[in-house]
């Protein structure tokens, strides 16, 4: 591996995604990741879309992780875990609270055999107190703590239905909250030589992440603005060829509906009563959309509207699908897809790395290993010998699956 984190070893409990995608941020940077999977799979194997039984989700979270298939209920499998966190820098799970301390598997245990571990666990409320115990999925981690809650103020009636976001927001913004703490302890550790355990809670990284926390924690006269202005902020508009796009930039605000005005050349809208306050503006939002839409149509192109926009400080942006952005110039030029093996003579295409580097080359995104795929590998470099690792299978601590189910 290459990259900043080359030589640094982690070790990865994890399963589904906020540890995973840990893990995976952490080998993208170039370290070097092995994870342990137990006889019973990471349910992400199962996911669809598949490729012979090879699934995409999985290989997106794990695709260029080594893979050892160890079961934990056996203690030979413990004990080839533990020389794996004897030489590791980093270990990361996100097991309920509790779960690796019942395998003799706990930072204690492992710190004591390993000073210079970074161990870091991920839940949905934190290691102690008394949520610590909870189921934590990202969707019900959302509802608890306020995501969800000002998703649907926002958009208001405009959904039609209730419902929680598609996306796994909490999962993903712990994993790389979880990321940061970890490179922040391995430079702690560069000065203090010792290691360190991390906590990290889902809840607590939506609090943290929530850029407009201040709103629901504060006591704050908003006089005319709305503190939240719903479908108004960011609105949708069509443009002059039937694209559909939005702006970063609300029709509403004081502060930003000037920019309209400059872009239009409109000055004397100012002046129109229906558009005097925020609170006017929201209230006769239509008959002020009606009139930027019209505008807009009147430009020969998507490039000249742009233009003008941009004139004005207003960004906008097409409304894309993923596959569409990732056919396009700017993609080819960053890299923001990859090919992986789909493990069966094809290819998947997976995100890209969101970073440059000028001095660091970053090692090409690897293929996702069937479960159990570097049993031997990796046993092999923790000084068993052939015949020690064909006893260990023996004895089930060692799981060698069929590599035409996915490793599943």
């Amino acid at each position: 591996m290459t990259g900043p984190l080359s030589k640094i070893r982690v070790v990865d409990f994890s399963r589904v995604l906020a540890g995973p995608l840990c893990a995976r941020t952490l080998l993208d940077l170039g370290a070097e990741v092995i994870k342990i999977e137990p006889p019973r799979p990471d349910v992400s194997r199962f996911s669809h879309p598949s490729k012979q039984g090879m699934s995409g989700y999985y290989a997106q979270q794990n695709s260029g992780k080594r893979n050892i298939s160890i079961d934990l209920n056996v203690p030979e499998g413990r004990e080839i875990a533990l020389r794996l966190c004897d030489v590791a820098d980093v270990i990361v799970e996100n097991f309920r609270a509790g779960t690796l301390a019942s395998f003799g598997l706990d930072y204690e245990t492992i710190a004591a055999r390993n000073p210079r571990v970074i161990y870091a666990s991920i839940t949905g409320y934190g290691q102690g107190g008394p949520w610590r115990g909870r189921m934590a999925y990202a969707p019900t981690v959302q509802a608890e703590s306020g995501f969800t809650s000002n998703s649907l103020r926002h958009y208001g009636d405009n959904l039609g239905f209730e419902q929680t976001d598609s996306l796994s927001h909490a999962d993903v913004y712990t994993g790389l909250q979880a990321t940061i703490a970890i490179l922040a302890a391995l430079q702690s550790r560069e000065k203090s030589g010792k290691g360190q355990y991390v906590d990290v809670a889902m809840a607590a990284t939506l609090i943290a992440i929530n850029e407009r926390a201040h709103i629901d924690l504060g006591d704050f006269d908003l006089g005319d603005e709305p503190a939240i202005l719903g479908a108004t902020e960011c609105p949708f508009f069509n443009g002059p060829g039937g694209e559909r796009f939005t702006v970063a930039t609300s029709m509403v605000w004081s502060l930003t509906f000037p920019n309209y005005l400059r872009a239009m050349r409109r000055a004397d809208l100012a002046d129109d009563p229906r558009f005097a306050t925020a609170a006017l503006r929201k209230a006769n939002l239509s008959a002020l959309q009606e009139i930027i839409q019209t505008w807009m149509l009147t430009f020969a192109d998507m490039a000249a509207l742009d233009a003008q926009f941009d004139e004005a400080k207003i960004a906008m942006g097409e409304i894309r699908s993923l596959g569409d952005l990732a056919t396009s110039e700017w993609s080819t030029y960053w890299g923001g897809v990859q090919e992986v093996s789909d493990r069966n003579g094809g290819t998947y295409r997976l995100p890209g790395r969101p970073w440059h580097f000028s001095e660091d080359e970053l090692t090409p995104i690897g293929d996702p290993a069937l479960r159990g795929e570097h049993n031997r590998e990796v046993c092999a470099e923790l000084g068993f010998t052939s015949e020690e690792v064909d006893k260990l299978v023996s004895a089930g601590a060692l799981v060698v699956p069929s590599a035409q189910t996915g490793g599943a």
